[in-house]
Formats: structure tokens, C-alpha cells, sequence
């Protein structure tokens, strides 16, 4: 599956077939705030939280491109991410794109 954060894909006929999407909602670890709490004291990257964010993107990431095959879809084109705080302990992270077929 081709993800492309493009509109189009150069040299290529598309036929548009819909919006895609994936989602995850994590919630943080008490042992990962802490550490957190602990660095910023000091200063530098939260590692943990980094970790745990780019885990979240994969995710969602797979989650998109299931709904893409399930529409026979060749490409996701226009791949966005986005992420919320839905409470003081948990995130939403999404990746959506527009599906597509090659012709």
C-alpha cells in the first residue's frame, strides 16, 4: 500500500474511492509521568512520551491502511495525522487520508 502525504501521485490516474481512517486513544502510564515529571526538572527529550506517540502513529497508520485494502484501494494519498488530549491521561492519535486506485 503506497501512502503519500501528496495529493496525486505523479504520472498516475487516480480514481478517488473515499476517506480512510485510523484511530487510537492512549492513556499514559503513572510510571511514564512520573519519569516525565522527573526529566522536566532537568530539561530534554520525554522519551517515554515519544515512544509512546510514535507506537500510537504506527496504530493508526495500520488501522488506515486496513480500511484502504477492505476498499480494494491501491494508495492513500493526502496521509494526515493529528492527535487531542482527551482527558489529563489520555490522547487520541488519527491518520487519514483519501483511498485510491490506480488505473
Amino acid at each position: 500500500m503506497k501512502l503519500l502525504s501528496i495529493e496525486h501521485i505523479p504520472g498516475s490516474e487516480i480514481e478517488a474511492l473515499g476517506i480512510v481512517k485510523g484511530t487510537i486513544v492512549l492513556s499514559k502510564s503513572f510510571g511514564k509521568d512520573f519519569m516525565a515529571l522527573m526529566k522536566t526538572l532537568v530539561g530534554g527529550e520525554l522519551q517515554g512520551y515519544t515512544e509512546m506517540l510514535n507506537e500510537a502513529r504506527a496504530l493508526a497508520t495500520k488501522r488506515m491502511v486496513e480500511e484502504a485494502e477492505a476498499m480494494e484501494a491501491d494508495a492513500v494519498i493526502g496521509v494526515r495525522y493529528g492527535s487531542s488530549s482527551l482527558m489529563s491521561s489520555a490522547a487520541e492519535v488519527i491518520a487519514y487520508g483519501t483511498a485510491v486506485r490506480i488505473k
